[in-house]
């Protein structure tokens, strides 16, 4: 895929459909290879990489650390195994790199290493961190005279950090218009369901008190993730902005989907091949077991 240094490029929503089901379908890959694997994670997370990667981000594969380029944050780490394979599919790297995934020898660990990998902005591993890293980042592009935005992916338990409020206050006072959050509301994280575990509702509200411009919406909706990003104002001084896009934890296999157990798994024999026919198949609706 050539792609053009300005952001937001005019593709269908039937290609980011398909790129969200080549994200699927390669996290089932890797985590073959891998031995194991953080399916449901980054299945509620592969439309929102679909569009910001095929769609939305201002980058340069050719040249990595273009210091104009959109930075993207993932801080929930563990989706990494879904985000590599975009990565490689825009050009930061051969995609046969990733045919040795987790072994020894191979730069590509279980969460991302901006050391050894193109296109990663920040190493992650504990959970919380993203969003204060995010905030630094928007604020040297502001000091620097830099038109880039900054865009910090988080899962919705990690809110229960308490860094990650510090972050947002300290965003709000500074009115660090650049700062993009993306919270993957998809209901559960490695403890439970994340409303029993520690609610974080009213969500938006609790961004709007610490001075932030907030959109919601279904995540899994290409058209509504593209609006929102697309409704983003350009970086500067004013409210910082975050899309909270509500998920389904494992969606688009029906045995992973809001089951708890699939946040780290390993498919295998038979299980393997079914799970690789139902996202060849596409997405199906959405049932909840107590409907």
């Amino acid at each position: 895929m050539t792609t053009d240094t300005v952001r937001g490029r005019n593709v269908s929503e039937a290609y980011l459909a398909d790129r969200a089901r080549f994200v699927r379908t390669e996290t089932v890959r890797l985590s073959r290879i891998a031995g194991a694997g953080h399916y449901s994670s980054t299945f509620s997370a592969a439309e929102l990489l679909a569009a910001l990667y095929y769609a939305h981000l201002r980058y340069d594969p050719a040249r990595p650390q273009w210091p104009d380029r959109d930075r993207f944050v993932l801080s929930k780490g563990h989706a990494a195994i879904g985000l590599y394979p975009v990565l490689a599919d825009v050009g930061f790297f051969p995609p046969s790199a990733l045919d040795d995934y987790t072994r020894l020898g191979s730069p590509f660990g279980d969460h991302p290493d901006m050391k050894k990998i193109a296109g990663i902005d920040f190493s992650s591993g504990s959970l919380g961190h993203g969003l204060s890293v995010g905030l630094g980042i928007a604020l040297a592009g502001r000091v620097a005279g830099r038109g880039y935005r900054t865009y910090v992916m988080l899962g919705d338990g990690e809110l229960n950090e308490g860094q990650v409020w510090e972050a947002a206050m300290a965003a709000g006072h500074f009115a660090v218009q650049g700062l993009v959050a993306i919270v993957d509301r998809n209901r559960l994280c490695i403890d439970g369901p994340v409303d029993e575990i520690m609610g974080v509702e009213p969500l938006a509200a609790r961004f709007e008190s610490f001075g932030w411009q907030t959109t919601r919406m279904d995540g899994h909706d290409l058209a509504a993730v593209l609006a929102a990003l697309d409704g983003l104002a350009p970086a500067g001084h004013g409210r910082p902005q975050v899309i909270i896009a509500d998920t389904i934890k494992g969606r688009g296999v029906k045995r992973m989907e809001l089951k708890l157990n699939w946040h780290v798994g390993n498919l295998a024999g038979a299980d393997y091949d079914d799970v690789l026919a139902e996202l060849a198949a596409g997405l199906e609706p959405f049932v909840p077991e107590e409907a």
